[in-house]
């Protein structure tokens, strides 16, 4: 390819100037690389929230960003508005003849990708677009009959016997920096400049950036040979915590993968397959985009759900008389974070116990979730409700209480969060209604009053969620053979 003169790299979900797919090609490729980020007004008008921690993550990672360019004397184009008109506009001023990005296979951002370049086509700008965010995308890994796959298992080994150091293999984006245009860029805009407020993220356990992903990775390296023993524990400092960063792509998913792959021990082989949980899902997305909004089995959008308002409201507030749903809500909602265990037991206690829509409970984890990625959420609630595929089978529902049992058996999670709780005895914490009453009062811990009754009963709950979908599936089942437990997707965290 011949070199260009000027070229734009576009960073989106890829902030690092390390093993970064297109910003190695655009230098690799022109004489004079300027890098830009644009804070969306496309995506940032859909926020509701305007303390919205994830656009003050992005704001840290961009700011440094920013100073790692200027010391190499370059420097970042942060822009605000529309990326669809501005990203030509820039390419434009700039002379570029070429503006590079990595793929993102959110159905928008396909759609705003082609937008782009037509817009850059019809200046005579070339556009191109690398894989960064995965290690297999799209029909890199599919059947013997050419389709992509619909069951993780056998996804996985496929993956694992075309991975090789090839695919692993970084970036080495530093051989070419001095190819970074020598420039000076306006300042970025402030968070209340876009119309956002500072948020509780300094007070978070989350540092931003290449170098808090950084600091995070070489943290959870040290824990990785017990990953597989502590990974469902939420009072356990058992997971990695990378997931905002691999979200924003402030590390680089070959780093990871490279470094689980050539780690011997089961806990290095249960986060390899965490990661390729993550391909699977993000193919998915890539093949069905219809999933956004609809059962992957179509047959389950006839389900009929209940949708009981003030149950939902009590499921998101963490007030539903189950310690460990309500613990796993409160996380969420306090810090933005909910360990991938208990993500799973408040998506099935929302769909299963409470017969709520299963797009309820994404939409309300895609407003809330730091780590949130289209394709990892929309794949786990669907597999929580049984309506994607390689779901849980529908007949198979977790058990609040004895989830709580057998993952918080202490309660030291629950009492985190659930203070409320914390004067109620190991052997009640899980289901604190069957305390004697008398005790109650004496623990000043009236069910009812200083902690919520369960605004459901299980058991019963269990049999109206089997008839509903039993009205969907024949005699027969659409499930013949119950899977092993599994994760359930990517374990975030």
């Amino acid at each position: 390819m011949p070199m260009h003169d000027t070229s734009l790299c576009w960073l989106r979900r890829d902030l690092r100037l390390h093993d970064n797919a297109a910003l190695y090609h655009a230098l690799k490729e022109s004489r004079a690389v300027h890098c830009v980020f644009v804070f969306d007004t496309d995506i940032l008008s859909r926020l509701e929230d305007k303390a919205d921690r994830r656009v003050e993550f992005i704001w840290h990672s961009i700011r440094e960003l920013r100073d790692e360019l200027q010391k190499l004397g370059s420097d970042l184009h942060v822009l605000h508005g529309s990326a669809r008109p501005l990203i030509p506009k820039l390419a434009l001023q700039l002379h570029a003849q070429a503006v590079y990005c990595n793929h993102d296979d959110e159905p928008a951002a396909v759609a705003r990708d082609a937008q782009v370049a037509d817009g850059l086509a019809d200046v005579g700008i070339d556009f191109h677009d690398y894989k960064d965010h995965v290690i297999f995308e799209r029909g890199e890994v599919l059947t013997g009959a050419g389709t992509p796959y619909h069951v993780y298992t056998p996804y996985k080994n496929a993956w694992l016997k075309k991975v090789d150091d090839f695919y692993l293999r970084s970036y080495p984006c530093e051989r070419y920096f001095p190819h970074l245009a020598q420039i000076v860029c306006p300042a970025t805009p402030d968070l209340e400049q876009m119309g956002f407020l500072p948020t509780d993220l300094s007070k978070l356990a989350l540092p931003c950036g290449m170098s808090g992903a950084s600091i995070m990775f070489k943290d959870f390296r040290a824990r990785l040979p017990y990953y597989h023993e502590h990974r469902d524990f939420p009072a356990i400092k058992g997971v990695s915590y990378l997931s905002t960063h691999l979200r924003f792509g402030t590390i680089s998913i070959r780093a990871l993968a490279r470094d689980a792959y050539h780690t011997g021990g089961q806990g290095a082989q249960i986060w390899l397959s965490e990661l390729i949980w993550r391909d699977f899902y993000h193919a998915l997305l890539h093949h069905h985009p219809q999933v956004v909004g609809h059962a992957f089995k179509p047959q389950f959008e006839r389900l009929v759900f209940g949708n009981n308002k003030a149950w939902f409201a009590a499921w998101k507030s963490g007030n539903t008389g189950y310690p460990l749903v309500d613990a796993g809500m409160r996380q969420l909602n306090q810090t933005g974070f909910m360990h991938n265990r208990l993500r799973m037991v408040t998506a099935s206690f929302l769909v299963k116990d409470l017969q709520i829509d299963w797009r309820w409970g994404e939409a309300y984890f895609a407003a809330k979730l730091n780590d949130f990625d289209l394709a990892a959420n929309n794949g786990g609630w669907q597999w929580a409700a049984s309506t994607g595929c390689d779901a849980q089978p529908w007949f198979r529902i977790f058990n609040p209480v004895t989830q709580s049992e057998k993952f918080d058996a202490e309660g030291k999670f629950i009492r985190r969060y659930v203070p409320e709780l914390k004067n109620c005895p190991d052997k009640y914490i899980h289901a604190p209604w069957t305390l004697p009453a008398l005790e109650q009062r004496a623990r000043q811990l009236v069910i009812g009053e200083h902690y919520p009754a369960p605004i459901v009963d299980h058991a019963l709950a269990r049999e109206k969620t089997l008839a509903m979908f039993s009205v969907i599936v024949d005699s027969r089942g659409l499930e013949t053979n119950e899977p092993g437990e599994h994760s359930g997707g990517p374990l975030y965290g």
